[in-house]
Parts: structure tokens; C-alpha cells; sequence
């Protein structure tokens, strides 16, 4: 019901892009949806147990852990995501990279104990190295916030074996700070880093309280987005998983890098110069008192 919802969110513009992005998003989902209903097929053959949070057949445990991964758009499945993100509009992405992530988060919670945690730990780590990494030569914000998005899911999926509420409290900073970024971009028709830099002179506040947003996506003290990156890396050092921690850490960095870049071009004063977008100058900025309330809180 959740992926045949936003099919028609997608495809709305009608645009061979769009038309491409939903039928890429369909058509994942639906193979994920498969392997939840095969993994859960294959252990009551085995085992005579229809219940998926407690799958005692390994290879069950694999195929379940590896179909919430590409539900969720963890690497090495996240191809999808960015370019599905591409094809759509700023709220349409908003919603794929925030509520659309619910359910499988939601499956990931109810099955953690029985999911495969050396295949979770390592996916989650390759998902914080390529979030960053593939994120570096991004010039289009929604592909930008694609590859953070990726990044996020691997620090929440490190972390759901040991302290699953750790997990949910991640998972809402994260959509807070998400929400409140896309809903600032959208206000200002901004699609890649050169209408960017020239939207100070549209909405100068915004751009400023943007920077802070950005900056609390990144994780950097003292805003609300370190909070469970600080608390992950304790939690991790806690169960000894000190390298780990000290791996992903460094990985932010990478990150940290592309949402600097982004907070540059934000508050960065280039003159008005002549854009290809003219839609961009012409439209007045909708009255939203969502935006202030979500970059405030973030």
C-alpha cells in the first residue's frame, strides 16, 4: 500500500524523468517486498514457524536482512535512491526520504533480534563510506541529500542490534532535520548549488537559518544533529566495538566535507547573475509556518 501510494506522487509531472524514477521505485520495492515474503516462505518450510521476528533459519536471516536493506536503500543496494530522488520533485523527495523509510524501519525494529548483525554492521559501515564518498561531486541538492540519507540509514542500522531505541531516536533527528531542509530548498525553487548561491537575494533569513540546518545534519556540536552521533559512538565503545566506532567516525568526515560545501553556497553572496531558471525570480515565496518551526527545533 506504502509504495503504490507514492507511485502517483512520483509520476505526477509527467515527465519521461519522473516516469522513470516511479517505475525504478516500483520496481525495487516490490522485489524487497518478495524477499521479505521468501525469507519468511523459507523458514516455515524449515522450521514450521510463520513468525518473521523469530527467524531461526540462517539463510532466512540473511535473505530478510538483505530485502530490508534494499527496502531502506542501504549499500550496496542504494542505487536506486539518488536517481529515484533525481526524478522527482522537492516534496515528493522529501516524503521518499522521510516517511517512506518508515515501514522497513519499522520491520527493522520488530525483526533486529533475528536478523544476521556481521552482514548489518558491515552494510551499515559500507553505507556511511559511499554516503559520504559518492556525495563529493553532487552538484544537484536532492542527489546531495540522496547520499546523506544513505549515510544516515548506516548509522542507524549500526547501532539497532545493540540499542534499537538509539536507532528511533536517530531516525526522528534525522526526518526533523530532513524535513526542515527540503521545505527551505522547496521555498526557494533551489535544485543545485549555482540557484543556491544566488537565493540570498530572494529570501536572505532562510538561507542563513538553512546554513544552521545543514550544519546540524552534519552533526557538528552544539547542535541537535551531533546528539546521536554522540551517543552511537559511546554506545559502540561501550559493547567494545572501538574500532568500529573510530572507522565510522572517520567515514563522517567524507560527509561533513559535501554539507560544508553546501552551508558555503548557502550564505556565500554572489551578485544576481543571469539564471536559467526563471521561474526562480518570478514566484513569491509561500508564507509556510512549518519551515521557521522545523529549522528552529533542528
Amino acid at each position: 500500500i506504502n509504495t503504490l501510494s507514492i507511485i502517483p506522487l512520483i509520476s505526477k509531472s509527467h515527465h519521461p524523468r519522473a516516469i522513470e524514477a516511479a517505475t525504478k521505485y516500483f520496481l525495487v520495492q516490490a522485489a524487497a517486498s518478495t524477499l521479505v515474503l521468501f525469507s519468511g516462505t523459507a523458514n516455515a518450510w524449515h522450521t514450521g514457524q510463520w513468525d518473521i521476528t523469530q527467524l531461526s533459519y540462517p539463510p532466512a536471516s540473511l535473505l530478510l536482512t538483505t530485502a530490508i536493506a534494499i527496502k531502506l536503500g542501504l549499500a550496496p543496494f542504494h542505487f536506486w535512491f539518488p536517481e529515484v530522488l533525481q526524478g522527482s520533485s522537492l516534496v515528493t523527495a522529501l516524503l521518499l526520504s522521510t516517511m517512506m523509510k518508515l515501514p522497513p524501519t519499522t520491520i527493522l525494529l520488530i525483526t533486529s533480534h533475528s536478523l544476521n548483525p556481521t552482514l548489518l554492521i558491515s552494510m551499515s559501515i559500507t553505507s556511511i563510506a559511499l554516503g559520504g564518498w559518492m556525495g563529493l561531486n553532487q552538484t544537484q541538492t536532492r542527489k546531495i541529500l540522496a547520499f546523506s540519507s544513505i549515510s544516515h540509514i548506516g548509522w542507524m542500522t549500526i547501532i539497532i542490534i545493540h540499542n534499537p531505541g538509539l536507532t528511533l531516536l536517530t531516525f526522528y533527528i534525522y526526518i526533523l532535520m530532513t524535513t526542515s531542509i527540503f521545505l527551505s530548498l522547496d521555498a526557494t525553487n533551489t535544485l543545485n548549488l549555482p540557484t543556491l548561491m544566488t537565493s540570498w537575494t530572494k529570501s536572505p533569513m532562510l538561507n542563513t537559518t538553512l546554513m544552521l540546518a545543514l550544519l546540524s545534519l552534519a552533526g557538528l556540536p552544539p547542535l541537535t544533529g551531533f546528539l546521536p552521533k554522540w551517543l552511537i559512538i559511546q554506545e559502540l565503545i561501550k559493547q567494545e566495538l572501538t574500532t568500529t566506532a573510530t572507522t565510522i567516525s572517520m567515514l563522517w568526515l567524507l560527509s561533513l566535507f559535501f554539507y560544508l560545501r553546501l552551508a558555503y553556497c548557502s550564505t556565500i553572496t554572489l551578485p544576481p547573475n543571469s539564471s536559467n531558471k526563471m521561474k526562480q525570480w518570478s514566484t513569491k515565496t509561500p508564507a509556510n509556518i512549518l519551515t521557521p518551526t522545523l529549522i528552529s527545533l533542528s
